[in-house]
């Protein structure tokens, strides 16, 4: 069965394996998924990504990060435009995500985006996720 939102399989795929305190997440591959990996792991969110091929586009494998005591990093993740109704914000109306303890991902014209890089690019766009 195809999946209609690739973006919140990939969220949801995350936030189930680390409640499960798995080491590590397959995913099918995108552009798209491979941008937020790299944000994610850029911010801190993850310890690494790879990218393993097979017949098709490829698996992006995620290896998730714990911390002391075993706790996810990753304490939410939440999609904010969704296929139905697509959200979009101005460079000054990007919202801060627990008053600056998470980051947004942003879909701009430059390439998807954290936060703090769109606001520092005068960029806005399609606010794709808040992860904290």
């Amino acid at each position: 069965m195809p999946v209609t939102d690739p973006l919140a399989d990939m969220l949801t795929r995350i936030r189930n394996a680390s409640m499960v305190k798995h080491s590590k997440v397959d995913i099918p591959a995108s552009k798209m998924k491979i941008s937020v990996a790299k944000i994610l792991k850029s911010e801190g969110y993850i310890k690494n990504y790879k990218l393993l091929k097979d017949r098709k586009d490829g698996i992006l494998r995620i290896y998730l990060k714990y911390d002391g005591n075993n706790e996810g990093v990753i304490m939410g993740l939440k999609r904010m435009s969704k296929p139905g109704r697509r959200l979009y914000v101005k460079k000054e109306d990007i919202p801060p995500v627990l008053n600056g303890m998470g980051i947004a991902v942003l879909s701009t014209s430059k390439g998807v985006l954290a936060d703090r890089e769109a606001k520092k690019l005068n960029v806005g766009g399609e606010l794709l996720c808040n992860i904290w």
